[in-house]
């Protein structure tokens, strides 16, 4: 008889609960508009608001029942936790959702009781109590054709992977969104915030994201939007690097960029222009459009060599225009790198399985997509964060720009 008044005791609170929340969504949603300012509020919001306030107040619910079931079946729920660690159900909520601050101590010590009274955290409840997806996105303008390898192993893949493991270390997963055609839509696309990467001059990828007021960072700056933070590629240093190893050689070098205007590209050119005018040569410099890859870059590269016999190496940033510009190498008895020497930036498949392997840079595309997905959440969280440490992009030197095995 005791037990059963103990165990009666015990659930009185979580019925309280239950049958709170459950009158106060039925008060702000079925009495008129007259009888309750919280339903007056409503009817003057946007119709945005009105969908977020819905889900808040439905989801809410729905997480208040999950728990009440839990508590019934002897479960330890949030609640117990939150006696146990001496703080409130929120604070508990945040230490598991890594979604705001919580003391070091104290999130040890909600861990620590956790594991002892056999709570596991509903983060399904979290979601449905918060209204929020518990999803990001990672989404680029850039088309398959140089944003990724014949293996999908490339540039924007590397990216995601290592931003993948870092928003699931904080309770959060990424959705990664394919390149975009002309007729693609994201209309669908449930997510708190989006990174995107290497965004173009008026990018239709952050227009998008603009218009429904979702959280943007990007990876490189986005030209003409000063406006949006950003983790910086080291756009201009990594251009430098390449350069002074090639201009190091004798010789013109001439410069391969994309025509759209990403800032990796608009950097690039500026460092190139001004490593010319220094050097003495005329600028040789022409630019593909992304899209046609491979392909389009050995027809274009074919073209320029032919016409400037002078040039004894070449810059071109984009893998993808790399492996083409070895075809028209070939396809004008050019060897490499006696005859033209190559270098280009992200060191990925192409460049390490290239004939020959192609001089590329590290970017630390880790580190960079990890800040990424830290400097998102810390804005979702509206909580300041310490610019980025990373390292200086570093040049792998490879026997695409070097003359002799004395120089390795």
């Amino acid at each position: 008889m005791k037990a059963k008044q103990e165990q009666a005791a015990k659930r009185q609170p979580l019925i309280d609960r239950f049958d709170h929340s459950i009158q106060f969504s039925l008060h702000v949603f079925l009495l008129p508009a007259s009888s309750s300012r919280y339903a007056n509020r409503f009817a003057c919001a946007s119709t945005n608001t009105q969908s977020r306030l819905c889900k808040s107040f439905c989801f809410g619910a729905i997480g208040v029942i999950e728990d009440f079931i839990g508590g019934l079946m002897g479960k330890p729920t949030i609640a117990d936790l939150a006696k146990a660690a001496g703080v409130s159900v929120t604070t508990v909520s945040h230490a598991f959702s890594g979604r705001r601050y919580v003391e070091p101590e104290t999130r040890k010590r909600i861990e620590t009781l956790a594991q002892e009274m056999g709570y596991r955290p509903n983060h399904r409840a979290q979601r449905l109590r918060t209204g929020r997806a518990g999803s990001i996105a990672l989404v680029s303008s850039m088309p398959f054709a140089v944003a990724a390898g014949p293996s999908r192993l490339g540039f924007l893949m590397e990216i995601a992977a290592a931003a993948a493991v870092t928003a699931f270390a904080r309770g959060i997963s990424l959705c990664l969104v394919p390149p975009l055609g002309p007729r693609d839509r994201l209309d669908a696309l449930e997510v708190d915030g989006a990174i995107v990467v290497e965004p173009e001059r008026d990018d239709p990828v952050l227009d998008f994201f603009s218009s429904r007021g979702t959280e943007v960072v990007c990876i490189g700056r986005a030209p003409g939007r000063d406006d949006l933070p950003f983790v910086d590629l080291q756009s201009a240093a990594t251009a430098r690097l390449l350069l002074d190893h090639l201009l190091a050689g004798d010789g013109q070098v001439g410069l391969i960029t994309g025509e759209q205007r990403r800032n990796s590209y608009i950097e690039m050119e500026a460092v190139y222009a001004q490593r010319m005018a220094g050097s003495g040569f005329t600028p040789r410099a022409i630019r593909i459009d992304e899209q046609g890859g491979e392909e389009a870059a050995a027809i274009a590269a074919e073209s320029l060599l032919r016409a400037n016999p002078s040039i004894s190496a070449l810059c071109v940033p984009v893998d993808a225009f790399a492996t083409g510009v070895l075809n028209a190498a070939r396809a004008t008895g050019r060897q490499i790198p006696h005859d033209l020497r190559i270098a280009t930036r992200y060191d990925g498949m192409r460049a390490k399985l290239a004939t020959p392997p192609l001089t590329a840079v590290d970017l630390h595309l880790g580190e960079v997509a990890g800040a990424a997905v830290n400097l998102l959440l810390a804005r979702l969280e509206q909580v300041d964060v310490e610019p980025s440490d990373l390292p200086p992009p570093g040049l792998i030197l490879r026997p695409s720009s070097m003359i002799s095995c004395d120089t390795m």
